[in-house]
């Protein structure tokens, strides 16, 4: 019954991360900053593949991976940062030098390795990160 009170795109958000295996998720506005130059925006990803340049723990951000990400083709993307949980990346086994591939859908990016095709990071939109927050329920 509770089901029946969440909104359709909230509900089809969670049967793609259920179906993305060990896929976490986190929201665009956290998760992913444009690369020195230019807007922070997350309107600057563009769906395409893109190589692992760097690896670290992200400074200020306790716990928090920090991928650093270069498009294969220049003309067809940015660079960017990926900010994203440790379990992300060890489940992904990235590496410097690895591609990964960023694909837009409604409800933000899915992130995968570009190899394997295995997704492992969903960068929601805010307001459908917001519409899968938990929430108490009174009973």
């Amino acid at each position: 019954m509770l089901a029946a009170t969440v909104p359709a795109h909230a509900e089809s958000i969670a049967i793609s991360i259920s179906g993305a295996g060990s896929a976490s998720s986190a929201s665009v506005s956290e998760s992913i900053e444009a690369s020195s130059h230019g807007s922070s925006k997350a309107r600057d990803v563009v769906a395409g593949d893109y190589r692992v340049v760097e690896i670290a723990e992200a400074p200020g951000r306790p716990g928090t991976l920090r991928l650093a990400l270069e498009p294969l083709d220049a003309a067809a993307g940015r660079a960017f940062v990926l900010y994203l949980p440790p379990e992300a990346g060890a489940a992904a086994a990235l590496a410097a030098g690895d591609v990964v591939r960023a694909r837009e859908h409604d409800y933000g990016y899915e992130f995968q390795r570009a190899d394997t095709r295995q997704p492992f990071f969903l960068a929601l939109h805010d307001d459908w990160q917001q519409q899968l927050a938990p929430r108490a329920v009174l009973l």
